[in-house]
This record gives structure tokens, C-alpha cells and sequence, in this order.
């Protein structure tokens, strides 16, 4: 008999909460964030990668953590799947996610699958480095890491190659986190916790954010200068995060949230730093647009710092009233990889795929791939 692929599988429950309620991180803010309405999704993220999976599943077995940090999405699935590790206590902590790590590399996993963001990231890597080969389902609000997988789509197609035996190589990724405490008050102090050793297939695996802000002053001046005198009446902008959306807001005097979203009416700031459901109401029945960016070096566009664009809220504005904003230089940082969607819902990261205009200086567009072909 062939011997089964030996998966190591944890969930970090609370991984992602604070995102959709404008908190811009989880850690010691769980409570706060289900108390504004959160939805748990770090769940469903790693179901939409595990469903890869399942023409796959006699050749492997789960080796997972009891509850909601993997066992009842296993059960759920009909994997064969046993249990390493119980919590003692509900909610849980960062010590179950370490504890479980310790256990899942001392049976020796073939890979050890984790859904969470960077705060998981830095507990498994405190305990396994490089010594176990990962993969990081993206499911937080902070995705500095390289170790994560593009999509949990992406995340499953990978493993789906891994499991079917095709050869894929390895690599060491940087393990990156940032203060939470100065990233809500628009200040990113990143920091290197150290490496961890992941698949090397780079069309399925993110690269290491760049942090800081456009060193191009002049080009982002005149782009923003363009999208201003374009704004029309009567038309409600939502601004998504980051420094070149931040000129924008420069250019109309108001003032902005840098790692958040805002939205903006009739050159006047209509509602500020709004989460998603407030986001929601705010676009539906109204004329709305979105103005955004990317995240530069990693190229996606939805679901890195800005889930308070849902799903919900995505489909209420309409693809063809969003605005990307992006110099060439941030464009060629991606080396021809093209523009990436992690909103959630597979279906809605296909239907964003395709040729986008994207504003690179005053009245100056490039058209640029968002999606690969073949992500089906």
C-alpha cells in the first residue's frame, strides 16, 4: 500500500477577526472585534484549500488539532484524520497553535498546512523554524510573511501537486510581523522573526511585502493631482489604504487614514476609517467607485490589510468602477507576475480576473493582468 501523504494541519481560530471591523489586527482583540460583529474566517479559508484536496484524499491522512483548530473541518470534509493535540481551553491561545507545532514535528508531518497571519506564522516558527517544511493559508489581517500561499485556492493547488507526488522544490522564507499597536495609529514597524522552510513553486507562494512609502514624489503628486480632477459629483469614493491613495487624500486637504478606508463625497470626508459593514451600507444604492492600490513586491490588490473591501462590498461598487492606482516602478517590482484577488470567495477572485487600466502618472494607464488563467 502507498503510503499516505502526512499533512499537519492547524487553524487559528481567531485569525482575521479584527479585519472586517476596521481593528486592523486580531492579537488581544478578539473580544473586541466578535463584540462589532466579526465572522470567524480563518475556517473557511482553510476549507477552500482542503477541498483541493479531496480527489486526493485516500493518500492522505490529517494530523490535526482537536475542535474548531482542525478537527471539525477534517471531520466535516471526511478526511482520514487524527488528533496530536487538545486545547485545554476555549478561546485559544497562542500556546495551543506552539504546542500543537511542537507535536505535529516531532511525528515527523510531511508539511505542516496552517491557516492564520502573521502573528500564527511567528508561534509555529518559534518552535519549528526550519526544521519542518510549512505552508500559511492567508487568514489574518497582516500577511507580511513569505510563507504564505497567494490564495487558499492557491494554498490547495499546491498542496494537490505535493500530494500527487510531482516534484516541487523548497525554499527558506522570511517570517515577518509588525507592531499592531503602531500600525493603528498608521505607523509600520516591520520585523524579521526568522525564516521557515516552504514549497518553492513562486507561481502559488507570495513574496515578503515591501514596506514603506513611494520614494517617487513627483510621479505620485501628478497621479494624484489626475484622479482629483476626475472625481465626479455625487459619486461616493471609497479610498482604500496605503501611501499612494494617501496622496490622493493629500491633494483633496483631507484627512486620511493610511491603513484603513475612508469615503469621501463631493471633495468632503463623508465617513472615516469604516469597517465593512458600515462600508456596505454606505455603497449600496449610491453611486460608488473605488480608488486603491497594491501592495508592493506581493501585487495583490484585495485581501492584504483591507478586508473591510467584503466581498459584499466589492460586488455592491462593481468591477468596473474600481480605480487602481500604481507608479510603474511599483509595477515592475512584480517582474511580470501578474496582479492578485484574495477576497474570500473563489467565484468573485475569477470574475475579477482579466485586463485592468491601471493609473500610473497623469492620464497615463498601463493595462495589467489581475489573476492567473488557469486559477479555476
Amino acid at each position: 500500500m502507498t503510503k499516505q501523504f502526512r499533512l499537519g494541519l492547524i487553524i487559528n481560530p481567531l485569525a482575521g477577526l479584527g479585519g472586517s471591523v476596521g481593528l486592523k489586527g486580531s492579537d488581544n482583540l478578539a473580544d473586541q472585534a466578535l463584540a462589532l460583529g466579526a465572522q470567524p474566517m480563518a475556517e473557511q479559508r482553510a476549507k477552500i484549500c482542503l477541498s483541493q484536496l479531496l480527489p486526493l484524499r485516500d493518500k492522505v491522512q490529517i494530523v490535526t488539532v482537536a475542535g474548531e483548530m482542525g478537527e471539525a473541518l477534517c471531520r466535516e470534509l471526511g478526511f482520514d484524520y487524527i488528533c496530536c493535540y487538545t486545547p485545554e481551553r476555549i478561546p485559544t491561545q497562542a500556546a495551543d497553535t506552539e504546542q500543537a507545532a511542537r507535536v505535529m514535528a516531532a511525528e515527523g508531518v510531511d508539511l505542516l498546512l496552517f491557516a492564520g497571519g502573521d502573528g500564527t506564522a511567528r508561534n509555529i516558527c518559534s518552535i519549528v523554524a526550519a526544521s519542518t517544511t510549512v505552508l500559511g493559508i492567508p487568514a489574518g489581517c497582516k500577511i507580511h510573511s513569505g510563507v504564505y500561499a497567494i490564495s487558499p485556492l492557491a494554498a490547495g493547488k499546491l498542496l494537490a501537486k505535493l500530494v500527487a507526488g510531482e516534484l516541487v522544490s523548497q525554499q527558506e522564507a522570511a517570517v515577518m510581523d509588525i507592531d499592531e499597536a503602531a500600525f493603528r495609529d498608521g505607523v509600520v514597524k516591520a520585523r524579521r522573526y526568522g525564516e521557515m522552510r516552504i514549497p518553492a513553486e513562486l507561481r502559488y507562494v507570495q513574496s515578503v511585502k515591501m514596506a514603506g512609502k513611494e520614494s517617487e514624489e513627483l510621479v505620485l503628486d501628478d497621479l494624484a493631482a489626475y484622479v482629483v480632477s476626475q472625481l465626479e459629483d455625487n459619486v461616493r469614493y471609497v479610498m482604500g489604504s496605503g501611501s499612494t491613495v494617501a496622496a490622493v487624500m493629500a491633494e483633496l486637504g483631507l484627512d486620511n487614514t493610511l491603513l484603513g478606508v475612508d469615503v469621501v463625497e463631493n471633495g468632503q470626508l463623508l465617513a472615516k476609517d469604516v469597517t465593512a459593514s458600515q462600508l456596505l451600507e454606505l455603497v449600496t444604492g449610491y453611486p460608488s467607485k473605488l480608488i486603491m492600490t497594491l501592495i508592493g513586491g506581493q501585487g495583490h490588490v484585495f485581501g492584504r490589510g483591507n478586508q473591510q473591501l467584503s466581498p459584499a462590498v466589492i460586488r455592491a461598487i462593481g468591477r468596473d468602477n474600481i480605480l487602481l492606482l500604481a507608479t510603474k516602478t511599483k509595477l515592475q517590482q512584480l517582474a511580470g507576475r501578474p496582479l492578485l484577488a484574495d477576497t474570500g470567495e473563489p467565484a468573485l477572485d475569477r470574475e475579477l480576473q482579466g485586463l485592468l487600466s491601471v493609473l500610473t502618472g497623469y492620464n497615463d494607464y498601463v493595462m495589467y493582468r489581475l489573476g492567473y488563467e488557469d486559477d479555476h
